[in-house]
């Protein structure tokens, strides 16, 4: 049987949920999110005197949502593409 859509199938295509950044960005970003949650419901005042008064864990948790956001317009703006194989 005949391929019904030859032109389609030698189009390059995108990698998509394949590309190494989007699960970098994933993983960051859940545990970025993890960890603002951490600092705006479990932070207490021994917490903050091992860190300076600083509330480290919403602070890091900022940061890796920053990150991982990084990575995901990275990956949404410059994507991938996978050349298909020659025949």
């Amino acid at each position: 049987m005949k391929d019904e859509h030859p032109a389609e199938s030698r189009a390059p295509r995108s990698a998509g949920a394949f590309d190494v950044r989007v699960f970098i960005a994933g993983l960051i970003g859940f545990y970025g999110v993890v960890l603002i949650i951490m600092g705006l419901v479990a932070d207490t005042a021994a917490d903050r005197a091992k860190t300076g008064d600083v509330n480290a864990n919403l602070w890091a948790g900022i940061g890796m949502a920053v990150v991982a956001a990084g990575f995901a317009l990275s990956a949404r703006l410059r994507p991938v593409t996978i050349e298909p194989p020659v025949d």
